[in-house]
């Protein structure tokens, strides 16, 4: 199989989708990999590096794309990458369909197999999900959205001034987080460490007395409702939306009423914004103009935050992914879906046919049975 890796052009990204060891391990199991030119250097990989592991460096996009029989990438294809999809292609990325209906419809319109990493499924304890390639990107996110959060607290960046741990004789200041998952759990954990007092909300109440149980004092577990939520957005210097239904649109937690309930120069991050926002005045932002104020509130909605920091996010993400490259250059998506269960849902669509019932929700389109 003839595997692509083409550059991101995703406004501020900066990761890759395979390192120079999974072009090695192609190569060994039989494979052709063919590397865009300069498509590591965001991440830190030169081109010499990939020619050392046995990969081709192509010069285009379009090289890559026109030869490749799977193309395996980062963020959901762009509308110049849409254009170069075909039939009988498999495509091996983040989609997040649900929050893009010209995407989906684009995507579609290929004809390719779109196989998406955050629904790529496992077993986790208590006979619950996990959703392990979405997983290493949500600690990343969470992590960032604490350290971006503390940075637009700061006066110059127009935010309340505020320093998140505080010092002795002043307090700290206080933060909302909304979901205890992988993202909330991350962002209660760099926002405890920074001192800040950290309020985390979840329907889960399981997952909230696990919460409980492990984090440290200065965090607290609310179960989130919607008097909840009102209550503690009134004190709140910093709110992370940190919500995930899989494969579906965000739930709307914060409405724009609720920002006159917020101090002057609070600051949201919504880190569900790639999957439509938890919040009604979030709207998608780049890292290179990553704010923008409503109603004094200022709003950080970053589409692809680990993008930031991208030699620690694709090797995050590589580690994930890399396995399931493999099986997929060797096996073929359909193949690997009849033997592996967990697989299975990963495929959103394929000659034109959507798979993915939440997405199909989204957007008022028919769903194949898979």
């Amino acid at each position: 199989m003839i595997v692509g890796v083409p550059s991101e052009v995703k406004s501020d990204e900066y990761r890759i989708g395979l390192l120079p060891v999974g072009a090695e391990l192609l190569v060994k199991d039989g494979h052709k990999v063919l590397i865009q030119k300069n498509g590591g250097v965001g991440s830190g990989f030169t081109d010499d590096q990939y020619i050392a592991a046995g990969a081709e460096i192509v010069d285009t996009a379009e090289g890559i794309w026109g030869a490749a029989d799977m193309i395996v990438k980062v963020k959901e294809p762009q509308p110049q990458e849409i254009k170069l999809m075909r039939r009988g292609q498999q495509v091996f990325t983040y989609f997040h369909f649900a929050a893009g209906k010209d995407l989906t419809l684009g995507c579609l319109e290929s004809g390719a197999c779109c196989i998406a990493y955050e629904t790529l499924e496992a077993p986790a304890p208590g006979g619950k999900i996990s959703l392990p390639l979405l997983t290493p990107m949500s600690e990343v996110a969470g992590k960032l959205s604490v350290q971006q959060g503390a940075k637009y607290l700061e006066r110059p960046q127009e935010g309340r001034g505020i320093l998140l741990g505080g010092v002795p004789g002043v307090e700290p200041g206080e933060v909302l987080i909304l979901g205890g998952g992988v993202v909330g759990t991350n962002a209660a954990w760099m926002a405890a460490g920074l001192g800040a007092n950290v309020t985390l909300l979840d329907i889960d109440l399981d997952r909230l007395r696990y919460l409980s149980e492990v984090m440290p004092a200065n965090v607290t577990t609310i179960y989130s409702e919607i008097h909840a939520i009102r209550k503690y957005l009134e004190i709140s210097d910093l709110v992370i939306g940190a919500v995930l239904i899989h494969a579906a649109k965000a739930p709307m937690l914060v409405t724009r009423n609720d920002l006159r309930r917020m101090k002057p120069g609070a600051v949201i991050v919504d880190v569900a914004i790639d999957q439509g926002g938890c919040v009604e005045t979030a709207k998608p932002t780049t890292h290179s103009n990553p704010t923008y104020i409503v109603d004094d509130i200022v709003h950080y909605c970053v589409a692809n935050m680990p993008g930031a920091v991208g030699r620690t996010s694709t090797q995050a993400l590589t580690n994930a992914t890399l396995p399931w490259v493999l099986k997929l250059a060797r096996e073929g998506a359909h193949r690997l879906a009849d033997e592996d269960r967990w697989f299975r849902p990963a495929i959103n669509m394929d000659g034109g046919a959507l798979f993915n019932e939440p997405v199909a929700e989204a957007h008022g389109l028919q769903v194949v049975p898979a």
